[in-house]
């Protein structure tokens, strides 16, 4: 299976996170799954890789030129994928995989995940989506899904089309089990982006 990883690429993260990306890209390689990336050396995009590697796996990277242009670009990928841009990475990490994992991350991986959550909600693709949020960054997330639907902003299966974990073991769970397909109904569609 062809696993995407959503993940950070701060420099200033606590050490835990990049060792969290490190376990995944263990585990990922261990259970003979490839890794799709954003195509970075850094934080924790490159533990992961540079992990998956190590322990055997094959990394496919996709990077926008603006990032190869500052030398962060995988260079050790097996496959490195460079696009015109963001946008152009997004739809082929997308095409490329078989299912997503969000670690802790910053705007760009709330931006990664809100894309592929919300094409799950519209019923557009039924591929596993999975947070590893072992410390708690994405609660406050949750809750505000939570908050927008009791006000009427978002059907309840928004939670169905997503699962949040805490451990490594729980998330490949998630990952390597069949999803449930999301159908919204034409009345529902309106509420499924708010």
């Amino acid at each position: 299976m062809n696993i995407c990883v959503f993940c950070a690429s701060s420099l200033r993260i606590d050490p835990k996170y990049i060792e969290l990306a490190r376990q995944v890209g263990t585990e990922l390689a261990k259970r003979g799954h490839t890794l799709v990336s954003g195509g970075a050396t850094v934080s924790c995009m490159g533990a992961v890789t540079s992990a998956t590697r190590a322990a055997g796996g094959r990394t496919v990277g996709v990077i926008p030129q603006v990032l190869v242009d500052i030398e962060v670009a995988d260079e050790d990928s097996d496959e490195l994928i460079v696009t015109n841009g963001m946008r152009e990475r997004k739809g082929v990490m997308d095409a490329r995989s078989d299912a997503f994992l969000v670690l802790p991350g910053g705007i760009g991986t709330l931006e990664e995940l809100f894309e592929i959550w919300t094409a799950r909600v519209l019923g557009i693709h039924d591929r596993p989506l999975v947070i590893l949020d072992p410390w708690g960054l994405y609660e406050p997330l949750r809750t505000l899904v939570s908050t927008m639907y009791d006000e009427g902003f978002t059907r309840a299966d928004v939670f169905d089309a997503i699962s949040w974990t805490s451990t490594v073991d729980e998330a490949f769970a998630h990952l390597e089990a069949r999803s449930q397909p999301v159908r919204p109904s034409v009345a529902e569609l309106g509420e499924a982006t708010g």
